[in-house]
């Protein structure tokens, strides 16, 4: 009988700690397999997802043993957290395991979208040498402009000041005493958005954050600022993000999360665009980022398992 489910890629070190105490099965693409899911955690107490395992209705119902999720990441909008704590299951994200590669992928990224020179191969293949048309922007200098200032948004802040840039972040969950502010301009969002070079959006996909950032937003940007969304899709209209990048209101954008995952149709909205950037929500995800965080969620399902807390 299997005791431990898990349905996304996994540390296999990780893996490896948890097959020597539980019977497990590991499929990294059991996500996209419903109904054999569905049959497997049937009778499980324990089950590990990253985000397109979507934890919720008919497949929760039907998980009638569960009693400790772990999540492969810090978002939690693919699990049920109500159904979850009606139930008493236990949920363990992995908590700043992530935080580092989330924030190099927004640092390395603005970099790239201010100097402008990497997307330079089709004319250089063709012959050509763009060299005065591809002169770039140093991110010394600059402002950081953080939307919502949890753990990683204060990482990321930390980071961009070692390189010279000036932060600003808007959080109307952080109070204004909050020691965290200390060298960090507070914001409104409209005036972050108006007087950022660089925007990084750090929220989670609520009721309240979904299209938060839209068309007005945009117009409030400077045209030559870039933004930057390693958060969740739904906390910014995609097709408004297009549309300032077509017309000139933005400068360039970089992508890892969307609204839909995969794209699927949605791909045709970004064909065309330029200076945008598109990854496929990896941010988080490095070789060492995945070792810590495979191995933090399975010491917290194996303590669950156990009795311990």
């Amino acid at each position: 009988m299997t005791d431990i489910v898990i349905t996304e890629f996994m540390d296999e070190a990780a893996v490896a700690s948890l097959s020597a105490r539980y019977a497990v099965h590991h499929d990294p693409e059991l996500f996209g397999k419903p109904d054999e899911l569905a049959r497997l955690v049937a009778d499980i107490p324990a089950l590990i997802v990253r985000n397109q395992t979507q934890v919720r209705g008919a497949l929760l119902a039907g998980a009638k043993n569960l009693t400790v999720i772990g999540r492969l990441g810090v978002g939690l909008d693919n699990i049920d957290m109500e159904a979850c704590a009606g139930r008493g299951i236990k949920v363990f994200p992995a908590t700043g395991a992530n935080s580092l590669s989330v924030v190099e992928y927004v640092i390395g990224t603005a970099m790239t979208l201010l100097r402008g020179a990497y997307f330079a191969n089709a004319a250089m293949l063709a012959g050509e040498f763009p060299k005065t048309k591809l002169i770039g922007r140093e991110i010394a200098g600059k402002r950081m402009g953080l939307v919502g200032f949890g753990a990683i948004a204060r990482d990321a802040a930390a980071h961009a000041r070692l390189l010279g840039m000036s932060i600003a972040a808007y959080d109307p969950y952080v109070p204004a005493g909050d020691p965290v502010w200390s060298n960090v301009e507070r914001l409104e969002l409209d005036a972050l958005l108006a007087t950022s070079d660089v925007i990084s959006l750090h929220l989670p996909l609520t009721s309240e954050t979904k299209g938060l950032i839209g068309s007005a937003s945009f117009a409030r940007m400077k045209p030559d600022a870039i933004l930057i969304n390693a958060s969740r899709g739904g906390v910014m209209d995609e097709a408004a993000l297009v549309e300032a990048l077509k017309s000139g209101r933005l400068a360039g954008a970089a992508l890892d999360v969307f609204e839909e995952e995969p794209l699927r149709g949605g791909a045709k909205l970004f064909a065309g665009t330029p200076n945008l950037i598109l990854t496929p929500h990896i941010a988080g995800n490095t070789v060492e980022s995945n070792g810590r965080v495979s191995g933090l969620v399975a010491e917290r399902v194996i303590a669950a398992l156990e009795g311990r807390t």
